[in-house]
């Protein structure tokens, strides 16, 4: 079966002395066609970010219909790392991470170990969600979805370029509604 029912998130816009929450919007797609929006808020630097993504996607009227929940990255608002098999067993949908380029796990690693509170815990979480794999132009994660799986979603979803609709949408509308004017690639 073809996963055509995709919800992408991305965190809005936040100074770097930022404290306290960060939006995230959901943007919701059938097909190649944008059905609809979630929003919510996770902490900077936090560690609410798999919780608060779990109730927006189960507490939406598109749960039933969504098949795959897409992530911008690991981390959103900063640091706030998402657990992917946690994500994965609160919603029980199969979670693929998304990035343009490979990370500097070495850097990310040592920024948590040095200037996070709980950053080990959350590097555990990066650890345990496996190395990032070239997949169709991108670097991905996966969290019940087999290769073959994220390269045909990728190929289906990304429409105008190398990353999927349903991320780019995500990124662009939190980038309006909360910086004023979307910007940069996403």
């Amino acid at each position: 079966m073809a996963i055509s029912h995709v919800v992408g998130f991305d965190d809005g816009p936040f100074p770097r002395a930022h404290r306290g929450d960060v939006p995230v919007v959901g943007a919701v797609f059938s097909e190649s066609t944008l059905t609809g929006i979630v929003s919510g808020r996770v902490r900077k630097d936090g560690r609410n970010a798999t919780d608060v993504l779990a109730r927006l996607v189960t507490g939406s009227k598109w749960a039933p219909q969504l098949q795959l929940l897409m992530l911008q990255g690991i981390a959103l608002a900063g640091f706030n790392v998402v657990d992917l098999a946690g994500l994965r067993r609160l919603t029980g949908l199969p979670v693929l991470v998304v990035a343009r380029h490979a990370p500097d796990l070495g850097a990310i690693r040592d920024a948590l170990l040095s200037r996070v509170r709980g950053g080990a815990a959350r590097w555990a979480l990066v650890e345990a969600a496996g190395p990032m794999e070239p997949c169709e132009g991108v670097w991905v994660q996966r969290e019940g979805l087999s290769p073959g799986g994220a390269a045909d979603v990728i190929r289906r979803t990304a429409i105008h370029g190398r990353i999927p609709e349903p991320l780019r949408a995500a990124h662009l509308i939190a980038g309006g509604a909360f910086g004023g004017e979307s910007r940069g690639r996403a």
